[in-house]
């Protein structure tokens, strides 16, 4: 008698457990990638992205602006803001925009890897150094921002260029 509670109560369970997954994936379906369930990517924040991923740097930049003012603590705007700016020509202007984003964020990857090329970009080495040393204590094993840094470092200390990771 007690084996045929416990094989009830397990299958009671087991079909909880798979409705649940299917009415998560479905409801997962509906949103898009990438955004924590139940929160709607801002459109100037998704046409930046799109202009980034296009080279068009300087048509992302007041999209991004947008979006940084109507959530100011969104880490990954003002990352995404940073690169548009540091990929336009203007490495020292995206300095602080990292900063932001690191003190909105300091575990931040992303802005880590990208504001240590941008201080590559104005010869620092030490700064870059700094924010790949960061990457090293966020990345239980390697990563690739950190890689991506370290290979950026290594080519500007043996070229004197600086390596640009593609978003």
């Amino acid at each position: 008698m007690t084996v045929t509670w416990r094989r009830r109560a397990m299958l009671a369970c087991v079909s909880l457990w798979l409705g649940t997954g299917v009415a998560g994936a479905a409801r997962a379906a509906d949103e898009p990638a990438n955004v924590p369930r139940g929160r709607v990517e801002d459109p100037d924040y998704a046409a930046g992205s799109t202009a980034i991923k296009a080279g068009q740097f300087a048509a992302a930049i007041p999209l991004l602006e947008r979006a940084t003012a109507r959530d100011p603590r969104s880490a990954d705007a003002h990352n995404l803001l940073a690169y548009a700016t540091r990929r336009n020509g203007d490495p020292a202007g995206a300095i602080p925009i990292y900063q932001k984003a690191l003190a909105i964020d300091p575990r931040h990857r992303g802005a880590h890897e990208y504001i240590g090329e941008a201080y590559l970009m104005l010869g620092n080495v030490a700064k870059a150094r700094e924010h790949l040393a960061r990457l090293d204590r966020l990345c239980t094993f390697s990563c690739s921002e950190y890689r991506d840094l370290k290979g950026a470092i290594e080519t500007y200390e043996k070229t004197g260029t600086v390596s640009v990771t593609t978003w």
